[in-house]
C-alpha cells in the first residue's frame, strides 16, 4: 500500500464515523447512516479529483473505499449509544479526519505537479468539504462556518506548512507527516483550548 493509498482510506475510515454519528444524532435508519458516511468520506476527495481531471475519481477506481465507509457506519450504528457524548467524539474524530484528508489532498495535487497554490487549495478541499456536505445534509450549521471556529484555517496552515517542509528540502513522506501534525495541532487547540479568529462585527454607518 503506497502512502497516498493509506491516507485516503484513513481519511476515508474517520469521516466515515463522522458521519455515521452525525446520522445517529439525526435518528436516521441504518440506509441512512451508510449514505451519510460515505457522503462524508468520500465528499471532499471526489470534488478535488474531479477539479484536477484525475483520470478516475479515487472511489470508482477502488470501490473499497466505499465498503471502508459503509462497514464504520455500520459499526456505528450498532455502538453509538454507548457514547457519552457523540457531538464531542464528532469534533475529536473530525480533527482527526481533516488531520489525515488535508496531507491526502496536498499528496494528490503534488503527485501531479501542480503548482504550490492549487496544492494548497486540494489540501483544503479534500479536508474540509465531505464535513460540509455532511452537516447541510443533515441540517446542521457546518463546522467550517461556524463563527471564528478554526478549521479552514487548519487546512491552510497544514498545507502551507507542507510546502515550507518541501521547500527546505524535506523529503514528501515528511512533509505530509509535518501537514498532518500541524493541521491536528491547530484545530486540536481551538477545541482544547478555545482559539478562535475574530468575526466581523457591524457597527452603525457614521452620520
Amino acid at each position: 500500500m503506497t502512502l497516498l493509498t493509506f491516507l485516503d482510506h484513513a481519511s476515508v475510515f474517520v469521516f466515515a464515523l463522522t458521519g455515521a454519528l452525525v446520522a445517529s444524532r439525526a435518528q436516521l435508519d441504518i440506509v441512512g447512516f451508510v449514505f451519510i458516511a460515505s457522503l462524508t468520506a468520500v465528499g471532499g476527495g471526489t470534488i478535488r479529483d474531479v477539479i484536477l481531471n484525475r483520470d478516475t475519481v479515487f472511489w470508482v477506481a477502488n470501490p473499497t473505499y466505499i465498503g471502508v465507509a459503509a462497514a464504520a457506519a455500520l459499526g456505528v450504528f450498532f455502538t453509538a449509544h454507548l457514547l457519552e457524548s457523540r457531538y464531542r467524539a464528532i469534533l475529536w474524530l473530525d480533527a482527526c479526519a481533516l488531520a489525515v484528508a488535508v496531507p491526502a489532498g496536498v499528496a494528490v495535487a503534488l503527485t501531479m505537479g501542480q503548482p504550490r497554490a492549487i496544492v494548497v487549495i486540494m489540501g483544503i478541499t479534500t479536508g474540509c468539504f465531505g464535513g460540509l456536505m455532511r452537516d447541510v445534509v443533515c441540517n446542521e450549521v457546518p463546522l467550517v462556518l461556524k463563527q471564528g471556529e478554526l478549521y479552514v484555517t487548519c487546512a491552510l496552515a497544514g498545507a502551507g506548512a507542507a510546502l515550507v517542509a518541501l521547500a527546505f528540502g524535506l523529503a514528501t513522506p515528511l512533509a505530509l507527516l509535518i501537514c498532518a501534525a500541524a493541521t491536528f495541532a491547530l484545530r486540536a487547540g481551538s477545541l482544547a483550548f478555545g482559539w478562535r479568529l475574530g468575526v466581523y462585527k457591524a457597527y452603525p454607518p457614521r452620520q
